[in-house]
């Protein structure tokens, strides 16, 4: 006889396969076309990127108001806005900022947070494939080096221990390894393993055996994109967020944030083109049809709700922007499937719309948007509204036809 714990297993299997064949483009979803020929989302995204230039501390390499790991992604947004139009127009600001940060906070870890050092570290990765600057992409290497020793390795699992950690290591959680599983942060008595760092390591992983053909990045892209696909996805498909490498104890399952399936997607989209194994393939098509259609974080109209706060910032309003890079990731390397390029181009335009049309107010010449993309409009600046825009603006530059 069947267990019940087998059969919900399989139920939730079969659920997850069901969502997977859904690649279409909602009925219900608002405006999922663009109207701007390239000139006009050009000016939009690079305005919009100039506009968080007065709050640069060039003495600290940061933001005013934003967080570290925003800062670091505002400069991400900066690199790749200079890699879709090939214009370089940030290149001096990007690299500047990036070997400064990397200067004051060693392997850009600022607060002991190996999820802050692999933010910057991306934002290295893509100065790297944007403008070709070796210097960056050695502080990407070194950053991965810092993170690798925690990352669990079978050994771990098997040993109950990590040199990195003091305390006893659950090699197993719910009959899984959890090998492959990335610890939140570097001090010795943080149980968290998550899926926001441990994507943050399959990326960059990836990225880095795509730049450089070395088997020992592909190897621990692989082993994080294990440990998600085993251990940390929801019935779904969408990935959850911290198991306690102690006791096997998890965060709630209604922590279900934009970013921890975003950097999924956009580590899985490198992954399956470097290996051209199907099943992480697969893998990413499940997670894209779950992202796209879930109502955890957005609603019928399909524009996301998720960190609207317009008050103060807060982390959510720039854990959507990842999303979205992730999906223009996913829809630049998937030219096998147009079904699918279809979907993620109609939901990076549901968003950018909504941003231009109920979520930003022109002031002298500078749009102002609200961390609130659904609406109102917004009655004034937030670097938080316009951090959480950023990619919506830069993948919208690269998605539509180039009239």
């Amino acid at each position: 006889m069947i267990s019940r714990g087998l059969l919900c297993l399989a139920l939730a299997v079969c659920a997850g396969s069901v969502l997977a064949q859904d690649l279409s483009v909602p009925s219900t979803w608002r405006e999922p076309q663009n109207k701007l020929n390239i000139a006009e989302r050009v000016i939009v995204s690079q305005t919009a990127l100039n506009s968080l230039l007065p709050e640069l501390n060039k003495t600290a390499a940061q933001f005013n108001v934003l967080g570290y790991w925003q800062g670091g992604n505002v400069f991400s947004a900066m690199a790749n806005e200079d890699h879709v139009t090939r214009l370089r127009l940030n290149q001096g600001v990007v690299t500047t900022n990036l070997n400064k940060a990397f200067a004051l906070y060693a392997d850009y870890d600022q607060q002991m947070y190996d999820d802050d050092a692999l933010w910057w570290a991306t934002a290295a990765y893509y100065a790297y494939r944007a403008y070709g600057d070796k210097n960056l992409l050695s502080h990407a290497i070194k950053t991965w080096e810092h993170v690798k020793t925690f990352q669990l390795s079978p050994q771990d699992a098997a040993s109950g221990s990590i040199a990195t950690k003091s305390f006893p290591i659950m090699g197993s959680c719910e009959g899984k390894t959890m090998a492959g599983g990335v610890f939140w942060r570097p001090v010795a008595n943080d149980t968290g393993v998550n899926s926001v760092t441990t994507g943050l390591f399959l990326t960059l992983s990836a990225y880095l055996a795509e730049a450089t053909h070395n088997s020992t990045y592909q190897d621990s892209a692989i082993a994080a994109a294990t440990w998600m696909k085993t251990l940390n996805m929801n019935s779904d498909g969408l990935a959850l967020d911290t198991i306690n490498a102690n006791d096997c104890s998890r965060s709630p399952p209604t922590w279900l944030f934009t970013y921890n399936s975003g950097k999924l997607i956009e580590g899985l989209s490198v992954l399956a083109d470097i290996t051209g194994d199907q099943s992480w393939r697969d893998f990413l098509t499940n997670t894209v049809a779950a992202v796209t259609h879930t109502t955890a974080w957005q609603g019928a109209n399909g524009v996301i709700t998720e960190g609207a706060d317009t008050d103060s910032d807060n982390d959510g309003a720039g854990f959507k922007t990842i999303l979205i890079r992730a999906v223009h990731e996913a829809w630049a390397r998937g030219s096998k499937d147009p079904q699918m390029r279809d979907l993620l181009r109609s939901y990076i335009n549901v968003q950018y719309n909504a941003l231009l049309e109920l979520a930003s107010t022109e002031n002298k010449g500078v749009r102002w948007y609200s961390a609130a993309w659904a609406g109102p409009q917004p009655t004034n600046y937030t670097a938080w509204g316009q951090l959480a825009a950023l990619d919506v603006l830069v993948s919208a530059v690269d998605i539509n036809p180039l009239v």
